[in-house]
């Protein structure tokens, strides 16, 4: 990413990526992520649409466009705890141990960059896709390719009517549902929108003389998306255990989870690689409503008790190729229906950590758009 961007001016240099969370010159990072957002206002490098939408039309790796209308969300509506009946919530678990670094990024910042994507359960399509039925008459804020094969973008800016029928939608889309009302589904930027949450939580409680409700801080930049969109598709998040003695592993893992080479017998199969040979197997004592979640609780219990470490794979060709590596057991698990998304949530509180994937990587949500988060 460095060497395309160049020096240019780049969203890269308004993010920390995830690979260099816990590196030791963090805080130096931080410290320049923070001089960067300042030099851009300054610079004017940025054009502010105040209390804006944006509608856009991401054309991915497939040539399928995916539509989407980019705002802020309410903080005051989020909580991402398990149980929560809030209107906007989590769909996974949320690790603690992973907010407090986002912590460090936002408290300080001028800016917040976003790749939050908010699902909606829309069947009727009369939020998102009926702003796109009248794009023409809306003014077009760019149009351009996107760097490592993500395809391309469109944004339109919305006008006040065009704002006032979305929220007008979004509210009767609300008063459809049964209680408790589940609105707005996090289906990626889980631990940023947490992070978000936790900082306007300690804003308020540094000022308890202030009112906050008009900060900036209480709201944070997303995309939503609606789960019908036929663009939309959730693809399974694979597991790497390495660090571990193969055939110890899958020995505990069939005696726990009561494997079976029958997997067509079982409502529940995956697929186990480990010392060069591939096998499907099925799960007679489910754990979990889903394949991950019995998997997942088997690994944890398994690494706490025994060590080696787990990590999260998308696409199942590099599972295999990481599978080759001596101590190392692959996981290749089978998607997830994007249907069974909100009646999860609702009856389970969150699904397991890192169980689906909207799409390839390539087609995820850009860091693209900012907002102020400071007055």
């Amino acid at each position: 990413m460095r060497k395309i961007t160049n020096g240019a001016p780049s969203t890269l240099n308004l993010i920390l990526p995830e690979a260099f969370l816990g590196a030791d010159d963090e805080e130096k990072r931080f410290a320049k992520i923070h001089k960067n957002m300042v030099d851009y206002l300054e610079k004017g490098l940025l054009t502010e649409y105040k209390d804006s939408m944006v509608y856009i039309e991401r054309t991915d790796s497939t040539g399928k466009v995916r539509a989407g209308l980019v705002g802020a969300i309410d903080l005051e509506m989020y909580d991402y705890r398990k149980g929560s009946s809030s209107q906007v919530r989590a769909t996974e678990a949320t690790v603690a141990e992973r907010i407090p670094a986002r912590m460090k990024i936002r408290t300080g910042a001028a800016l917040e960059a976003s790749h939050i994507m908010v699902l909606i359960d829309g069947p009727a399509r009369s939020v998102i896709e009926a702003v796109g039925e009248n794009k023409e008459s809306l003014t077009e804020l760019y149009d351009f390719t996107l760097m490592k094969k993500g395809g391309s973008i469109k944004g339109y800016l919305l006008g006040e009517k065009e704002i006032a029928a979305v929220d007008s939608a979004l509210a009767a889309l609300g008063s459809q549902k049964e209680e408790p009302i589940l609105l707005y589904a996090i289906g990626d930027g889980n631990h940023s929108l947490a992070a978000a949450k936790t900082y306007y939580e300690k804003l308020k409680s540094d000022n308890p003389d202030k009112d906050l409700s008009n900060h900036p801080a209480r709201y944070a930049l997303a995309e939503i998306v609606n789960l019908h969109s036929d663009a939309l598709e959730f693809e399974a998040i694979h597991r790497i255990v390495t660090g571990v003695d193969e055939k110890a592993f899958i020995c505990k893992m069939t005696k726990a989870l009561g494997l079976t080479e029958n997997a067509e017998s079982a409502t529940q199969s995956f697929v186990c690689i480990a010392n060069g040979e591939e096998k499907q197997f099925g799960i007679t004592a489910v754990q979990s409503n889903l394949t991950v979640g019995s998997v997942q609780q088997f690994i944890d219990s398994y690494t706490k008790e025994n060590g080696g470490s787990v990590d999260y794979i998308h696409g199942a060709d590099v599972v295999r190729r990481l599978a080759a590596e001596k101590g190392s057991v692959g996981i290749i698990l089978p998607d997830m229906p994007k249907s069974q998304l909100f009646t999860t949530v609702i009856k389970d509180g969150t699904l397991p950590r890192k169980t689906f994937s909207m799409g390839h990587a390539e087609d995820k949500r850009y860091y693209l758009e900012t907002r102020k988060i400071t007055l």
